[in-house]
């Protein structure tokens, strides 16, 4: 039987700030950040091209600060993410992958200013292009970041690794009866309230055409299964 080949060209995988945490459930763990690059190294010698935005709820999150002024709060998160974006640099660079750190406000002595074109060009380049501090403004979650930076790459699929295996009807960690939906139109999410991806960023998504990839980090090789279109966790695309 052949090796499984690529359905996309160009992705965005939206990683959250927990999964680089593993078992720990805050800060960093190394061994799992390996693991999660040598998945996408796999996934670069596919020949697909990389864009990554990754949360900071391992380190803080905006909602973390009660008491404290919203946007001070959601500067504070944007902040974790350039964290976790270097961390996903470093373990991608032990294994000979070229990555280029761009942010949404410039922090020139860490990483590059985002500048599309120049993204686009890492990208054609075959380097692995992370996305840091969001979208540089308070109010908007990495989901929103990630709808906004797909958008702007053209790129074909977000690809959304979660600490949940996919969308389901309830709380399945409340209900032992929770069923997982294996597709889901974008107005069904947004009426129904889901909320494992933010209502701002499904919009966004609807409004481009981009479907939303949701499954499982774990196990280890997902993003490569849902990079060659096997049917795991939940699709949100349009009703064509």
């Amino acid at each position: 039987m052949g090796k499984a080949m690529p359905i996309y060209k160009r992705i965005v995988i939206k990683m959250s700030g927990e999964a680089l945490s593993g078992a720990k459930g805050f800060g960093l763990d190394w061994d799992t950040i390996k693991s999660i690059c040598q998945d996408i190294k796999e996934v670069v010698n596919m020949g697909v091209q990389v864009c990554i935005v990754v949360g900071g709820g391992n380190i803080w999150r905006g909602r973390s600060g009660v008491g404290m002024d919203r946007v001070n709060a959601d500067y504070m998160g944007m902040l974790a993410t350039v964290i976790n974006a270097m961390a996903l640099q470093d373990g991608l660079e032990q294994l000979g992958v070229d990555v280029r750190v761009q942010t949404a406000i410039e922090m020139k002595e860490l990483a590059e200013p985002y500048i599309r074109r120049k993204a686009i060009s890492h990208l054609n380049k075959g380097r692995v292009v992370i996305f840091g501090f969001g979208t540089g403004n308070p109010y908007f979650t990495t989901d929103s970041a990630a709808a906004l930076r797909a958008a702007e790459m053209e790129a074909d699929v977000i690809l959304s690794a979660k600490n949940v295996d996919g969308v389901y009807d309830c709380d399945p960690n409340k209900n032992s009866s929770a069923t997982m939906f294996c597709e889901l139109n974008y107005i069904d999410v947004l009426d129904k309230g889901l909320k494992v991806i933010d209502s701002t960023a499904v919009s966004l998504c609807m409004d481009n055409n981009i479907p939303i990839h949701i499954f499982g980090l774990s196990p280890f090789g997902n993003i490569q299964k849902a990079v060659c279109g096997e049917k795991i966790g939940t699709i949100i695309k349009g009703e064509n």
